[in-house]
Order: structure tokens, then C-alpha cells, then sequence
């Protein structure tokens, strides 16, 4: 990145890196470049300055001297979103708010099933740090190794819990946020049954930034699952897949972790471009479904519940073939063993 002409002010940037100090800043247009490219390399920005605060005060202290001088602030997390949301403009005008220093567990409260963490914790950090307390934060999805919680709950991360656990706004009790004006708005709420007011958390859920930074963040956990079973089966159609999924959430007393409708094209593009992936089926088939159901007890019945329900749909028509895998370890998703279901 070449060194660049910007409307802002170099006194406002000295300024800013007198709030946050030398580490707290990139000036470097080498040190710069990787976090004006979004994850699809689709858009390339410019900014005259990184910001990475290490508090909610130097976020705050930021973002007051911004509006005061009207300077214009792109969020950033992990930077691992593909539309290009946390890529600043490529005139150069705004600057870069990463919150990757922002990166604490603040407390895992295991009784009361809740997480209090700092936007720029990695999501599987936070599935680390519940899991290690015997519980479990269930948002997961491809980036969750590099993307920071912040930008999952100001992007609504959907993930592949979704069915049993919702999308990221229902996974928050309370969160803490930094307004435009550097104003700081602490809600962080432990609370489960709060019938107070305006519920002002879920207007910067979703938000990509717009109405103010999340700082932190009151997560809820769940029971870790002891028990995982995961089905990957071919299906007669998308038809077949709604049917098959209604009767498998009665059938599993709502266990159902993820339904994921696969075609062909999907499983065709894994299997040619990454190493050590092979058919889980013998044969070729245009749908696919995998289904995972998971409990907190050990032996709470489930491979039997999965198993009844491949059958009832083979006998149906739904499902042509299927695999059925015992998943001990869901951190490591360890498979001890396939049983396949002609």
C-alpha cells in the first residue's frame, strides 16, 4: 500500500495515538495492508491509521475525539466477514477501530451459565474457555478459529447451531457498547428475567457498527453434550429434508444441533479442493442431508433415537443411504466409528 493523502487531520491522528499509546496504533503502510483486504479479496481499502485500543475507556476516549473532529470510524474484528463491512473506503478518509486487543475473558460463571468476554476474544476461545468449565457457547462456524466475538454479534453470526440454539442475538444477556459520541452504554445484564423497558442490546445486534462499538459481551452456556450423534445421508429431494427434519425434532424431543441441506455440486467442490476428504456414501447422489443431534447425558438413548429415525424415513423413501458416525469429542470432532445404513 502506497503512502496516502487523507482529508484527516495529522494532529487528530497524534491525538489518537496519545489516547491509546505507540502499541495501540499502526502507522505503517506495510503493517496496514492485511487488514484493508476483505476476506474474499473482493474490496481493498485505505486508511492513514489503525486503531487498536486495549479498554472500553480508550474506546470511548477514540471515538469522542472522533466525532468531536468529525473523523469517520470503520470497526474491525477478525476481518473474516465477506461483504466487505470492515473494510474502510478506499479514499482513505476513515479510519481503522481493530478490537482485536481487546481480547479478555472477563468471567466464566458456570452457575449461572453465562460468559462475560471482550469483543476482540476469538469465538473458539470463548468455546474454549465455556467448554473448560463444563459448558458450552454453541455459536460455531468456519471462521470461529480467527473471528472475533464482536463482529459476530454485530453481524448476527448464524452458524451451525442455529436450529437448537438461534442466530447470535439470542445467545447475549447483556452487552456493554461505545456510542458515536463516545458515550458508554453498560448493560452488561446477567440477568435472565428482565421485563424492564426498551431490550436497547438487540439494536447493536446486527448492527455492523453503525449505531456503536461493542465492547463486551454477557454470553449464555449451555450444558456441554455428552452425547453426539451425526447422520450424513442421501435424500430423495429438498422435500424429503423438511419432512424428515419435523418428525426428527419430535421424535428427539427437540435435540436436532444442525440440519444441513447438501447438493451434490457442494459435496463435488470439498471433495476436489480439500486434502483428505473422501465420499462418505458408496454411491453418487444429487441431496444430501447431515443431521446431528446431541444430549448432556452420556448414554441418553440417542444413537437409538437416530437410528429409529433413518429407519422410519428409509421406509419412506426419504433417505437413500446413510452413514451413521459416533462423534466422542465434539472440541476435536473425533469420529470413533461409522456404521454404514444401506
Amino acid at each position: 500500500m502506497d503512502d496516502i493523502k487523507s482529508a484527516i487531520a495529522p494532529d487528530v491522528l497524534d491525538r489518537i495515538e496519545a489516547i491509546v499509546g505507540p502499541a495501540g496504533v499502526l502507522r505503517d503502510a506495510a503493517d496496514i495492508d492485511p487488514l484493508m483486504h476483505d476476506e474474499r479479496g473482493t474490496y481493498v481499502g485505505r486508511t492513514p491509521m489503525v486503531v487498536r485500543p486495549a479498554s472500553t475507556a480508550e474506546v470511548s476516549a477514540v471515538l469522542k475525539l472522533c466525532h468531536e473532529t468529525g473523523t469517520a470510524v470503520v470497526p474491525q474484528g477478525g476481518n473474516t466477514g465477506l461483504c466487505g463491512g470492515a473494510t474502510p473506503h478506499e479514499t482513505g478518509d476513515e479510519i481503522l477501530l481493530a478490537l482485536t486487543r481487546m481480547n479478555r475473558v472477563r468471567e466464566v460463571d458456570a452457575l449461572n451459565y453465562t460468559a462475560t468476554v471482550e469483543a476482540g476474544v476469538i469465538l473458539a476461545d470463548v468455546q474454549k474457555a465455556a467448554a473448560a468449565a463444563d459448558r458450552l457457547f454453541p455459536l460455531s462456524l468456519g471462521a470461529e478459529g480467527t473471528a472475533r466475538i464482536g463482529g459476530n454479534l454485530s453481524t448476527n453470526a448464524g452458524g451451525t447451531g442455529v436450529l437448537r440454539y438461534g442466530n447470535a442475538r439470542e445467545l447475549v444477556l447483556g452487552l456493554e457498547v461505545v456510542l458515536p459520541d463516545g458515550r458508554v452504554w453498560d448493560g452488561l445484564s446477567a440477568l435472565r428475567k428482565d421485563n424492564t423497558g426498551y431490550d436497547l442490546k438487540q439494536l447493536f445486534i446486527g448492527a455492523e457498527g453503525t449505531l456503536g462499538v461493542i465492547t463486551a459481551a454477557v454470553l449464555k452456556l449451555f450444558p456441554a453434550p455428552k452425547d453426539v450423534q451425526t447422520a450424513f445421508c442421501a435424500v430423495r429431494d429438498c422435500r424429503a429434508v423438511i419432512d424428515l427434519l419435523a418428525r426428527a425434532r419430535a421424535a428427539s424431543d427437540d435435540r436436532v444441533t444442525a440440519c444441513e441441506w447438501i447438493t451434490r455440486m457442494g459435496l463435488g467442490f470439498a471433495l476436489d479442493h480439500i486434502e483428505g476428504t473422501r465420499d462418505p456414501l458408496a454411491g453418487e447422489h444429487g441431496e444430501y442431508l447431515l443431521l446431528e443431534l446431541t444430549s448432556g447425558h452420556e448414554d441418553g438413548g440417542l444413537r437409538e433415537t437416530m437410528e429409529a429415525i433413518l429407519a422410519d424415513a428409509m421406509e419412506r423413501g426419504e433417505v437413500l443411504d446413510a452413514a451413521l458416525q459416533i462423534v466422542v469429542s465434539r472440541a476435536s470432532r473425533h469420529i470413533e466409528g461409522t456404521d454404514k445404513h444401506p
